[in-house]
């Protein structure tokens, strides 16, 4: 026992010296990059997945088939090529005939273009996903398509309300919309994802929490047993209802409640409009259901990893993935490296007992 005691106050120990040391590199990272990031002007990297997959595929070809038989596939391949290079090169030529004049580039394949959108609280990453969308409506037709590896928590509600909006310009436009979810989309993430032409999940993501939540610590006995004044002046009924430090009143309680409410039922509204075959009433009850479970209650529409999508669309379209990228200051870059150190030591102090257990 004595021995647990000491290990339990050395993960806490540790664990307090960590999370002190993240907040104040975030805080120093914050303080250099604050308000300098609206002035950024980011780039796009475009890859292109066939390419990868390709590269792939051919190491492992070197390495498993036999001479002859590699050599007859890249035979075959080329041959291949060759008669797609042809079948593009007449198709253009029928296009400047009919006089377009090659105003528009003839094409046998249509395109896919991939966005990663990985969210957090405040859904920062909108902000290269309006770029990143921005940039492929400039060129995608209404043949296109846009698959979105979507993965998200959930967060506050007008920021992914935001980002939802950014996902139905693309609707919008025409352009076909995927969805895949490999590991969560739940509340302000489901908001984004119900907004999907196609909607795929892996077996095991975590999809839902259609419902809202406010939370927030309140102080005010503590300010009281210490007889400190805690005064608020505002102008309006409701400007002020619940606070950290105030008192908290049955009225304000009441007003935070209706607003709660009201906005669960824009929610539940805006997936209904979006997901006409789900029964809203028995989804919009804040839960959560592994991906197997949400095609069930008809909240996705297959059930597929992000990685089978596009290595299916590899097969007939060229693929694209696209992502915006702001430059980040020597404070960002510096926060960015102990953050992920310091991320991965605490994991691993985290982890240590579990790991020793099942060795």
């Amino acid at each position: 026992m004595e021995f647990l005691s000491e290990y339990g106050m050395f993960v806490a120990k540790s664990m307090t010296i960590v999370i002190a040391i993240v907040l104040i590199i975030s805080m120093v990272s914050a303080s250099g990059g604050r308000g300098k990031r609206f002035m950024k002007k980011g780039t796009v990297r475009v890859s292109k997945l066939n390419e990868h997959f390709e590269e792939l595929r051919d190491s492992l070809r070197e390495v498993v088939l036999d001479k002859d038989s590699l050599k007859s596939l890249q035979s075959n391949e080329r041959k291949q090529a060759k008669a797609e290079r042809k079948e593009l090169k007449a198709a253009r030529k029928k296009q400047f005939n009919e006089g377009s004049g090659g105003a528009a580039v003839a094409r046998t394949r249509k395109r896919v273009y991939v966005i990663n959108f990985k969210g957090n609280i405040a859904a920062d990453a909108v902000a290269c996903l309006r770029e990143e969308i921005s940039a492929i409506l400039s060129l995608a037709t209404p043949e296109d398509e846009v698959l979105v590896r979507l993965e998200s928590p959930g967060g506050m509600v007008h920021a992914y309300g935001l980002a939802s909006s950014q996902l139905a310009r693309l609707k919008h436009a025409g352009t076909t919309l995927t969805i895949c979810v490999d590991k969560v989309a739940a509340s302000g993430g489901y908001m984004m994802a119900c907004l999907a032409d196609r909607l795929i999940a892996a077996p095991f993501a975590i999809i839902g929490s259609i419902g809202v939540l406010v939370q927030l610590p309140n102080f005010h006995r503590v300010l009281k047993k210490h007889e400190v004044d805690y005064e608020i002046i505002s102008a309006g009924e409701y400007k002020r209802t619940l606070t950290t430090f105030g008192e908290i009143t049955k009225k304000g309680k009441d007003k935070v409640r209706e607003d709660v409410e009201t906005i669960h039922g824009i929610f539940k509204s805006w997936v209904k409009e979006h997901r006409p075959n789900v029964d809203i009433d028995n989804i919009a009850t804040g839960e959560t259901w592994l991906g197997s479970q949400a095609i069930e209650r008809s909240m996705v529409d297959e059930i597929r990893t992000s990685d089978e999508c596009i290595l299916a669309a590899c097969e007939t379209s060229d693929v694209f993935e696209v992502e915006y990228e702001f430059p980040k200051s020597i404070q960002e870059k510096l926060g960015s490296v102990f953050g992920n150190a310091l991320e991965k030591a605490f994991s691993q102090i985290v982890n240590q007992p579990y790991n020793d257990r099942f060795q």
